[in-house]
């Protein structure tokens, strides 16, 4: 049903998919026409997958993938309307704190510099000027003011838990005691609270906990509330740090933006329903579109606050997220077994939150396990009520008057926790409750229809936030904003502008050809690559699992075709060698998946495939892989067999892709595959002009990539981290070989984000370069992706020394200093931009590639900036903030900036700009391949059904997570072999 809404408590929908293996039919990614960045996954890792233009787990959604929402842009049919520039008939005004600006940096010039965290050098000058709308908002703020913080008790403790605590907090609201306060308080609903007025103090108040829809209860628990002072916070304080006076740098911004995202969220946080800290969302009048069984997406709306240069903004962005569908939980179950014939997944039902009303009133329960041996008609216990043994279908009729439809065909749920006291519901009793978030990681079918849903053009994003979400948010003057008026509070509702520059992008270098680029990305026909790689020899692998699209044999003659025009297409794309004709491995025949446990036959069978027809002393410089079809365990399977086990290349396709010979399609997906070939070889498939890489090229540089990948809500507990380093072994700056290494995700509670054996990893690295180069580098520039703003000062106090080792160890005769410069990548922020002139839009309403801001909405004192350098293909485009946080180089703004800009032309998995700089995108690819390894402990947990039995004590669930860490590092081995270490392998 594609784009329509299902009604609320239907699970009508597709299945989740299995989506993980190869694919793609280079989507307009081929040399032909690079389309951007290619967003790593399992599904896309080497197999001629579309470069997209997005950053890592975004972009371009796969064609025919998913649907659009109603009342979405794009829904009503028909070719999509002209792009717009969004509020065209405003004045685009900048505030004139803009120009202000210079005179701050002039001040930072006065203190010494020091190479952590350091002070803005300056601002940037290269690039075309042109104004820019951003979804941030001033806030006037008192310049004055106190703002009252408390601490709020409830006791008993022990009873005031989990969804208690916001009901309790709505009672205390409700009492004569409090009444007084509530227009000029605002509350996290838990356990803090700021008053714009004193509070007297003490401050108690007794509840007697009832439900919403309950009258009374003679056996209600009493709450006791106390409302604590613990300070004041005086918002001169936070207007002097505002001003950009260096010596406040340090004052801590915490308690003051604490206080006003509370008061600024009043309104939303008892209206919707929230998710994490910063995103809310209104089911009544939200647009939602259906995902899968018993899934549907919400559109909802971010907001946060943000301290700027002389002004207190907040942050409004529409978001996304992934809910259960609320309905009758039986009726759910019926879905899941109609649908895959099984019950429904353990990891679906696992902590879900549903409602009961037999007891005249709602309550809310956590399912702690569905009981799959366990029917309401076969489950017997004592009943002290009825003097007698009763099952629990026979409760229900006696007890409530309820006669079970499906006593005898539907298992139980049991919702205590305690297993010594296990308490069952049947499910047709229970209401899955609306506003819960998906906990599981979206499949790729449901992630396809998430991002189609999610991808509106940037003015539809910006009526929705100025309009909806001003209004839902209760952001508008009037009685919503009453909070904000009783604070001195008050939101522009206009965007803000700011000041922008477009990079010039650099030239492109091949053996043959100077392609032009246009739109950041260029057309390769007829060139060749810049170095070719060297086959030796090859080989190719056919896997028959009796689909459409196979191979007959080794000896049928459109396989022989084929492969005769893939060697074309590497022989004129420049690569050496590419006459040789491969060794065809025999058909491997593969069980089928019933009764095959993780495919371990399947696998088993490929190996001794590889075993039989391969030489170890004479391997090959790849094989090629030939799919059928796409399956979770095989693709990722033979990743680890061939990467881990016996180290060799291999390259996948997927053969109802590539065997597509209409129009050019067969042309662009081998083109495609010859890029991350000759990458695997060793070769180079473009460089980038020397005035560009001058940046780099002045002195020895090693440009690394940081990343770690945690276990997901489809891992096993107990699985572990992996994390990777990337960097550059030459003057050319494309080959990134990788270091991959295991941790435990708890290892560090403190700083579990952080790479545990980053020292070894980097001398790992600084050998390979040493060994390249008969020499060490004179400078390493370190792009460290995927660290929160919060974690900064945990990459200089858990990272940076063990970088500092390294150096160290690798020359412990001779002193190696290097100068070090660390910049942070990030993509999780919610900064857009609008161009305010069509003459500055791209073809789809979003801003032009190499657009760069570094005023107005960036950091008071860091040295960031955000940096679009892609080519947004659909939707809105995200460009990726850059911090620095340590410097030894003295880098200007300039020369970070235009570098950066330039580098993220030389992914060599494309022909277009990428959105993130390649080093930190490497790192992310390896944190995906090192996931393949492990495929049965990080993606599939949510494959097993539903098991019964009550709750495990916590060394029961302390025990299975050893094991199963212990199961993923026996499955590591010695991580990737040693003949695949000095090569892109991961590619």
């Amino acid at each position: 049903m594609a784009g329509r809404q299902q009604p609320r408590g239907s699970f009508r929908g597709r299945g989740p998919s299995s989506g993980q293996g190869p694919g793609g039919s280079g989507r307009g990614s081929s040399p032909h026409r690079g389309r951007g960045s290619p967003a790593p996954s399992a599904s896309g890792a080497d197999s001629g997958f579309g470069a997209r233009g997005g950053p890592p787990g975004g972009g371009r959604p796969p064609q025919g993938a998913g649907f659009r929402g109603r009342g979405s842009a794009g829904s009503r049919g028909g070719p999509p309307a002209p792009a717009q520039v969004f509020a065209a008939g405003q004045p685009a005004t900048q505030d004139r704190r803009i120009s202000e600006l210079d005179q701050l940096v002039r001040s930072f010039g006065l203190i010494k510099l020091q190479p952590d965290m350091p002070l803005r050098p300056g601002w940037g000058t290269l690039g075309r000027p042109t104004p820019l709308r951003t979804n941030f908002f001033a806030v006037k703020l008192p310049k004055d003011a106190v703002i009252y913080e408390y601490e709020i008790e409830i006791t008993p403790q022990a009873q005031a838990k989990g969804d208690r605590r916001p009901r309790i907090l709505e009672l205390v609201e409700q009492s004569a005691v409090f009444s007084p306060f509530v227009q000029h308080i605002a509350h996290d609903r838990s356990q803090r609270l700021v008053s714009a007025k004193e509070l007297p103090q003490p401050l108690e108040v007794n509840v007697r906990y009832l439900e919403v829809d309950q009258n009374d209860d003679p056996n209600a628990l009493t709450f006791t509330v106390e409302v604590k002072f613990k300070r004041e916070l005086r918002t001169s304080a936070l207007n002097s740090y505002m001003e950009g006076s260096p010596e406040n740098r340090d004052f801590d911004t915490q308690p003051y933006l604490s206080a006003m995202n509370l008061i600024l969220q009043s309104f939303a946080s008892k209206r919707g329903f929230r998710v994490g800290g910063n995103k809310f969302f209104f089911p009544s009048s939200a647009q939602r579109a259906e995902l899968s069984l018993g899934v549907e997406a919400y559109r909802g709306f971010f907001m946060s606050v943000r301290p700027m240069y002389k002004q207190l903004m907040v942050n409004v962005n529409v978001c996304m997220t992934a809910f259960y569908t609320p309905g009758n939980l039986a009726e759910a179950m019926l879905a899941f077994k109609q649908r895959t014939g099984d019950g429904m997944p353990r990891e679906f039902a696992d902590r879900l939150k549903v409602s009961t009303k037999h007891l005249g009133y709602t309550k809310k329960h956590t399912i702690a396990r569905v009981m799959t041996n366990l029917t309401a008609r076969s489950a017997r216990f004592r009943c002290e009520e009825f003097g007698r043994e009763v099952t629990v279908e026979e409760f229900f009729k006696l007890k409530y008057r309820i006669n079970l439809r499906h006593a005898a065909d539907l298992p139980l749920i049991n919702v205590s926790t305690n297993p010594q006291r296990p308490v069952y519901i049947p499910a047709e009793v229970c209401e899955i409750m609306p506003g819960q978030a998906y906990r599981g990681k979206l499949d790729g079918d449901q992630t396809a229809k998430m991002i189609r849903y999610a991808c509106n053009p940037p003015d539809f994003n910006g009526n929705a936030i100025v309009n909806q979400g001003f209004e839902q948010l209760g952001l508008r003057p009037g009685a919503a904003s009453a909070t904000l008026a009783a604070f001195g509070l008050s939101v522009d509702p206009n965007m803000a502008v700011i000041p922008s520059r477009i990079l010039n992008h650099p030239t492109i270098a091949y053996k043959s050809g100077r392609p032009a680029i246009r739109n950041a990305g260029w057309n390769i026909v007829d060139v060749k690559l810049h170095t070719g790689g060297t086959i030796s020899n090859w080989a190719v692998l056919l896997v028959h699992e009796g689909r459409e699209h196979e191979f007959r044999g080794e000896d049928d003659p459109e396989l022989i075709a084929f492969l005769k025009t893939f060697l074309a297409k590497c022989a004129s794309s420049g690569i050496v060698g590419a006459n040789k004709p491969p060794k065809i491995i025999p058909p491997v025949r593969l069980p089928r998946p019933q009764g095959d446990h993780n495919r371990e036959q399947a696998l088993q069978a490929i190996r001794q495939a590889f075993t039989a027809n391969l030489k170890r002393d004479a391997k090959p410089s790849f094989v090629l892989v030939l799919l059928s079809g796409i399956d979770k365990y095989i693709y990722p399977g033979i990743k680890k067999l061939c990467d881990v086990d016996l180290g060799l290349h291999t390259v996948h396709m997927l053969l109802s892709k590539a065997r597509d010979t209409r129009g050019n399609r067969q042309d662009q997906y081998f083109s495609n595959v010859v890029l991350k070939v000759n990458a695997k070889l060793g070769g180079i498939n473009h460089l980038l002009d020397a005035t560009s890489m001058k940046w780099l090229t002045d002195k020895k540089t090693m440009v690394m990539g940081i990343d770690v990948t945690h276990p997901s809500p489809k891992s096993l507990p107990g699985s572990p981290s992996i994390a990777a380093v990337v960097a550059s072994v030459d003057d050319n700056f494309v080959q990134f070989p990788a270091s991959l290494s295991l941790q435990r995700p708890d290892w560090n509670k403190d700083s579990k984000e952080m790479v545990e054996k980053l020292t070894q990893m980097t001398i790992e690295r600084l050998q390979l370069y040493q060994k390249r180069n008969n020499r060490l580098p004179d400078r390493i520039f370190v792009y460290r992706d995927g660290v929160s703003e919060g974690q900064y000062a945990l990459v200089l106090r858990e990272e940076l020394p063990k970088i500092q080792a390294a150096f160290k160890q690798i020359s412990p005769r001779a002193p190696y200093k290097p100068t070090l410069t660390i910049a942070i990548c990030g993509k999780r922020h919610h900064a857009r931009f609008w161009p305010t002139a069509p003459g500055d839009m791209s073809r789809n309403g979003n801003t032009l590639p190499g657009t760069v801001v570094d005023k107005g909405i960036t950091g008071i004192y860091d040295f960031d900036f955000y940096l679009q350098a892609h080519d947004g293909l659909q939707g809105h485009v995200r460009p990726t903030h850059y911090t620095v946080v340590y410097d030894e180089n003295r880098y200007s703004a300039d020369v970070l900036q235009q570098g950066t800009h330039t580098a993220s032309y030389l992914y060599a998995r494309a022909t277009k700009a990428v959105s993130l700089v390649p080093a930190a995108y490497y790192a992310d690819i390896a944190c995906e391949r090192g996931r393949d390894y492990l495929n049965v402990l990080m993606n599939m947990a949510d494959d097993r059904s539903s098991v019964s039995g009550g709750p495990r004590t916590p060394a029961d669930r302390e025990a299975e997570k050893q094991r199963v860490y212990d199961d993923a590092v026996k499955r590591w081995g010695k991580g990737v072999h040693a003949d695949l270490k000095e090569s892109m392998f991961y590619i």
